[in-house]
């Protein structure tokens, strides 16, 4: 076979890394080389990126562009340029969803092409990267380059984008099930969309993807319409080890964090044995909290430990990646800045702290130990309430059992599609039609209609109905040779600053006095704070000094205690499948002859619960109902995750309360939702039958949930993406509340003269699908519907409805006197257990 000595060319550099190619990166190249494109599927440490690799340079060893001994020696003429002079034209374009995966990403593809002596270079383009080497790419792309989807979409504004791009090969898209689902995997899927009408059947597109539970859809999303792409799996079963940490005294009435630290020297035990170990947390403020705990436990640890999360300095991060790489530190206590694949091959053991929240979430983490072929991946999960023993032993029931989540995509985001049509009209200009059928060929706007494109091309034209006064909302015009274009060369530099999706909340720079920047927090956290407070931030405990001009000057604390940084986003809800799978270890955990560790630590909350009330079941759906001080306290177990579970909160007082007068305080967790009254009352089962029925299910959600104001805030997002307010010119932003205000104008002004407005439509959309997940909450009020409904009135709170009622006081009172409440409630309460032993 012709490509035989090319394949064995690769094969001996797999050989020198002591590898030998997997068949499905062996079945990837064939298909790659026979024009074909596809997806991925293979357990995090696998190989995929070389899989992705090797097919380009194969196709571009085999098209002849090697030197013969008829041209010169064969070391001189493959010989890696240095400077790129010489070098292959663009052929590859790598899209990955994180910064720090992007040069990790170089360095892997650098590496392949030097050892083979190929003339290629690589390139790294990010918002990080210098406008010098920017200019320089955009005279001479590298032969492959790796870069993130805001970077990407902002070249394709370039009117000579199609001269960069015009021998561009292949596309991969690294770690797209992070991508799928999300605005910017949208915004991915026009990018494609546009280089595939570009380059036509000469480009070839490749997802690399592990943790996925839809393959099929997300293949689809990644190759558009009409597709023939392939799907490869690495169908190998990746070991992973789990072991939880189990607390030497048990509670029998947990409620949320109440174990804090408590298994810190645990933790520390855990590392010290293991020469290095990433410290996964679940929000960047638990970062913190943990990291400081760590290292006041372990002071000679300073200078080996470290903190990692999104917000602290790249610099600052750069430099931990770098140590950890090297093998110079002994831990890093960090949050899903470092769950992608990053390839730190030093990596013993993960120890996750707190529920995973999701299966794929966790094989993801346990991956990024044994992160080479055929290595075991070490993982050690840390419960922060006695109940995440169970979810612990319920995530690794069901990653054996392959039950792992979906990730549902978007269908027309039109505040993506407004940015995009203006970014086509900057870059070079387009037909109306020609663009309309390119962006149809999309997964995301397949049923796009005429009449929701020309509201979208109207909007940009001439701001819609109600802005047309205004020429910055007049962004395209129809030029001479019948194109759209955007010609204003400050709605250009606007609208470029302006790209992407990624929203949050204001973020203020902090910086040590006199000295470098530490990273940045949220505007409405230091806000909050005054000069001489501390706060604890890149491992750090800082006093603030001044806040001035979205700027944060600090210097280090003297004193001990300070406050931690909370940021938008931080509680995520249990999985649907993990939700099933806890579920299910619940009806099995009095019951199994031979139970888990952690369901026998368990056993006697799960004793408690069935003996006072009953274990929840997939049979039937439970109801407490309990007298408390000073009123009733309602427990409906759903198992349907937080968000779900706020929404039926929200739903079933809003229900009650067209029957009967009463006050209700409301508190979701993952398990369910109570309903707290302030005076006896007593509940019936046609009253909850009614409260959890699926009809009226949508219009009295927007009655009871103040979607109005919920959507305004959603739109400002929305705004921001759309182009109608920007966040401001480098070093000058906007803070959060100027933002705010401006979104909330406009929206006003829509709902106002432009009810019709299709962004409007969009933001309560989404605040449906978002904020109360309506798609996932209907399912579970329709399942929930058909159930028998047990209802059970018990003496006392119940090991699964104290964790609720906890909750709930802590929403009404100080932190020392809800400490005391509860303590005072678990002491009755151990005591009556212990009584009825």
């Amino acid at each position: 076979m012709e490509r035989d000595p090319l394949r064995k060319r690769l094969h001996a550099w797999f050989q020198t890394q002591g590898w030998t190619p997997f068949p499905f990166q062996e079945e990837t190249w064939d298909h790659y080389l026979s024009g074909r494109s596809g997806l991925i599927h293979a357990p995090t440490g696998l190989g995929k990126t070389y899989a992705a690799w090797g097919g380009p340079l194969l196709q571009w060893m085999e098209q002849g562009r090697e030197c013969n001994d008829s041209r010169g020696s064969k070391g001189d003429c493959l010989a890696t340029p240095r400077n790129g002079r010489g070098a292959e034209p663009i052929r590859v374009l790598w899209i990955t969803p994180l910064r720090a995966l992007a040069a990790d990403t170089v360095f892997s593809l650098q590496q392949v092409v030097e050892d083979l002596g190929l003339p290629w270079t690589v390139g790294l383009r990010t918002g990080d990267t210098s406008s010098s080497v920017k200019q320089r790419q955009r005279k001479r792309m590298p032969s492959a380059l790796v870069t993130t989807p805001e970077s990407l979409s902002l070249l394709l504004s370039y009117p000579d984008w199609r001269r960069m791009f015009k021998t561009v090969e292949c596309v991969v898209v690294d770690e797209w099930h992070e991508l799928m689902g999300t605005k910017r995997g949208v915004q991915t899927e026009l990018a494609l969309t546009r280089l595939r009408a570009f380059r036509g059947d000469k480009l070839r597109i490749w997802g690399l993807s592990a943790t996925l539970g839809n393959l099929g859809v997300a293949m689809d999303c990644l190759l558009g319409k009409q597709h023939d792409g392939v799907m490869v799996r690495g169908v190998y079963n990746k070991k992973i080890n789990i072991e939880t940490l189990i607390p030497e005294e048990m509670d029998n009435f947990p409620w949320s964090g109440h174990l804090g630290i408590r298994l810190l020297p645990q933790v520390i035990a855990c590392i010290e044995k293991a020469g290095t170990t990433l410290v996964f947390t679940n929000t960047r403020s638990q970062t913190e909290v943990w990291f400081q705990a760590i290292l006041a436990e372990r002071p000679d640890w300073a200078g080996l430990i470290a903190a990692h999360h999104g917000s602290i300095e790249k610099e600052i991060r750069d430099a931990v990646e770098r140590d950890l790489d090297s093998g110079k530190i002994k831990a890093v206590v960090c949050t899903s800045s470092l769950d992608l694949g990053v390839d730190f091959t030093p990596v013993d053991q993960v120890i996750q702290i707190g529920s995973p929240k999701g299966i794929a979430r966790l094989m993801q983490r346990a991956g990024r130990s044994g992160h080479q072929p055929g290595a075991t991946s070490q993982i050690v999960g840390v419960p922060t309430n006695a109940l995440e023993l169970i979810e612990f032993a319920a995530a690794r029931d069901a990653m054996k059992r392959g039950a792992i989540e979906a990730r549902e995509p978007i269908r027309r985001p039109l505040d993506v599609l407004v940015q995009h049509i203006v970014s086509c009209a900057l870059g070079g200009g387009f037909d109306d039609t020609a663009l309309y059928e390119e962006v149809r060929r999309s997964f995301a706007y397949a049923d796009l209609t005429r009449e929701e494109w020309n509201w979208a091309m109207d909007f940009n034209r001439q701001g819609g109905k109600v802005l047309r006064a205004y020429p910055e909302y007049s962004r395209i015009r129809m030029s001479e040779a019948d194109h759209y274009v955007l010609d204003d060369r400050n709605l250009a530099q606007r609208h470029r600053l302006s790209i992407g999706t990624i929203t949050s909340d204001s973020e203020v720079l902090v910086r040590l006095q006199g000295g470098r920047a530490l990273g940045s927090v949220e505007e409405s956290f230091i806000s909050r704070l005054r000069p001489g407070d501390t706060f604890n931030f890149a491992g750090r405990k800082l006093e603030l000094i001044r806040l001035r001009s979205m700027t944060a000057t600090v210097k280090v604390a003297k004193r001990h205690k300070g406050v931690v940084p909370s940021w938008q986003g931080g509680r995520s809800p249990l999985s649907t499948e993990l939700a099933e799978a806890v579920r299910l270890k619940l009806e099995q955990g009095i019951e199994r002859a031979d139970p888990d560790p952690e369901m026998e630590a368990a056993k006697e909350i799960l004793r408690i619960q069935n003996r006072w009330s009953q274990l929840p079941h997939s049979d039937y759906f439970l109801v407490e109902h309990t007298r408390v001080r000073n009123g009733t306290h309602i427990c409906i177990f759903t198992f349907a995750g937080r968000l779900v579970n706020e929404g039926l909160a929200a739903l079933a007082a809003f229900r009650l309360s067209q029957t009967v007068t009463i006050s209700l305080r409301l508190t979701p967790n993952d398990y369910g939702f109570s309903l707290m009254t302030n005076k006896p009352f007593e509940i019936e089962v046609t009253q909850l039958r009614e409260m959890m029925k699926s009809a009226d299910l949508l219009d009295d959600l927007m009655a009871c949930m103040n979607t109005a104001e919920l959507a305004k805030r959603q739109f400002r997002e929305i705004a921001r993406v759309a182009g109608l307010v920007m966040q401001g010119y480098p070093g000058r932003q906007k803070t959060n509340r100027q933002l705010q205000t401006s979104s909330s104008l406009l929206f006003e002004v829509f709902e106002r003269y432009d009810p019709e407005n299709l962004l409007l439509t969009q933001a309560k959309r989404e605040i449906l699908e978002r904020q109360l997940e309506l798609t996932r909450l209907r399912k579970v009020i329709q399942h929930l519907e058909q159930l028998p409904l047990v209802l059970v009135k018990t003496e006392r709170l119940t090991p699964l409805a104290f964790p609720l009622w906890a909750d709930q006081i802590g929403h009404n009172i100080t932190s020392e006197s809800r400490t005391d409440r509860i303590q005072a409630m678990l002491a009755k309460l151990e005591q009556t257990a212990e009584e009825a032993d």
